[in-house]
């Protein structure tokens, strides 16, 4: 960690660039998670207690060093972190998602020196007569990349996105690291797959980190939603993005969940657009924006204007997979488990042999996720058990580990769109009649 001129840490610290370098803070981790787990089992036969595995390998300092690591490094290592507590949380043991999940809002940033070399890099040696007060202080810093303000050549207020060094070219080494810690820490469940969810990150991955493809995608987005005066973009600014640094318009907006403090009715219009606007991705333009962080929303209070931030997680989606989901849908409002079931087949979901118990038990986790479609009235979010519901659920799940197969990948995805939306209703109290809002496209 860098340290400021009055010896404090800055928040900073280097990111290692080199495939040697990252593995070898991959192999400092796993030193340290074993002679943690030595320490561990000492304390324990101590005690007079025979020590597991499990035991010895979840403890709260473990926890720390993972995640410190895995922050440090950025990139891969700490997205795929990421994924798997929003998207296997349920399924993993639940210190284990603790630990993944200490790495959603934890990012260090880039000491000046390597921000330089990356600016450098991207513009050329002159690179600062491009940018006038260029803040070497991020706004925002988070796996990928990190966010600065400044003035662009002709005078506007911009932000510049700048992704951090070695992380696009590490990918595959980060990934594959990851997946070889998993392994080896014998947590992961019996029978859970986990190589297709890697395999398909490493593609989402490399698309993240390909600036040039997320101005596409933020590009479209603000194409659909141009006259939606309910939301607000920033402009992509072309002349001076490159495949390492996304330049775009400034647009200011407090944190989304700050509107707690607002009328029921202006949260409930709030969250009932952003719920019409991920029906509105999936159904007609095959293509989401994946990434549920609450950081990329944000409310303009002067306006009511709901800003849209960062389409790097933006994925796309086939028809057969809208259309298949619309049939889901359907059928969980005619309270048809069959035909819930035979949709959910055709998405590819594992359902087990008919009339089995593990079968039933995913329709009903799949009728608990569907259920604030199923009635035509506003679903209170905040009032619902269904988070409470599926975290019960989950525990029978892991009853099922030698039957169970990971979902499809395209549903993984999606759904941590849903669980984010549903997540963020929750937190604004928010009500929404969102059988309402899906009617337009199963008419």
């Amino acid at each position: 960690m860098a340290k400021n001129n009055k010896g404090k840490d800055d928040g900073s610290s280097a990111i290692p660039t080199s495939r040697a370098g990252r593995f070898a803070r991959m192999a400092r981790m796993a030193g340290g998670v074993a002679g943690g787990m030595l320490a561990e089992g000492s304390r324990q036969l101590r005690a007079g207690k025979r020590p597991s595995t499990r035991d010895m390998l979840l403890t709260p300092g473990n926890a720390r060093r993972v995640a410190e690591q895995l922050a440090t490094m950025r990139g891969a290592a700490m997205k795929v972190g990421q994924i798997l507590s929003m998207d296997a949380g349920e399924l993993l043991p639940r210190e284990l998602a603790d630990i993944l999940a200490r790495l959603r809002d934890d990012a260090r940033y880039m000491p000046v020196a390597q921000l330089q070399a990356v600016m450098r890099e991207a513009y050329g040696d002159d690179w600062e007569t491009l940018f006038y007060d260029f803040d070497t202080r991020p706004l925002a810093a988070a796996s990928i990349g990190q966010v600065h303000r400044t003035i662009s050549p002709d005078g506007r207020e911009i932000v510049l996105k700048v992704q951090y060094p070695g992380v696009a070219d590490s990918i595959d080494s980060d990934v594959d690291n990851i997946a070889g810690l998993l392994r080896l820490s014998g947590l992961l469940p019996q029978g859970f797959d986990i190589q297709p969810l890697l395999d398909d990150a490493k593609c989402q991955l490399k698309d993240e980190a390909d600036y040039l493809k997320e101005a596409e995608f933020l590009q479209a987005f603000g194409d659909l939603l141009r006259d939606d005066e309910r939301f607000l973009l920033p402009e992509v600014l072309p002349e001076l993005t490159r495949h390492n640094v996304l330049a775009m318009t400034y647009v200011a907006g407090s944190p989304i969940d700050s509107i707690i403090d607002l009328p029921q009715a202006e949260r409930d219009r709030v969250m009932t657009a952003l719920i019409e606007l991920m029906l509105l991705e999936l159904f007609e333009l095959r293509m989401v924006q994946t990434d549920p962080n609450f950081a990329n929303y944000q409310y303009r209070r002067g306006t009511g204007e709901i800003v849209l931030l960062d389409f790097g997680a933006t994925r796309r989606f086939k028809a057969g997979f809208a259309n298949n989901y619309k049939k889901l849908a359907r059928g969980a409002i005619a309270g048809d488990r069959a035909k819930v079931a035979a949709a959910a087949e055709r998405l590819g979901f594992s359902m087990g042999e008919a009339d089995s118990e593990y079968r039933e038990l995913v329709l009903e986790v799949l009728m608990l996720v569907l259920e604030p479609l199923c009635t035509d009235e506003d679903y209170d979010f905040a009032r619902s058990s269904m988070a409470r519901d599926l975290s019960a659920l989950a525990e029978e799940v892991r009853g099922y580990r030698d039957i169970w197969r990971a979902p499809p990948i395209d549903a993984v995805y999606f759904h941590r769109k849903v669980a984010g939306m549903y997540l963020l209703a929750t937190r604004l109290k928010a009500r929404v009649n969102v059988h309402m809002l899906v009617q337009r496209w199963l008419a």
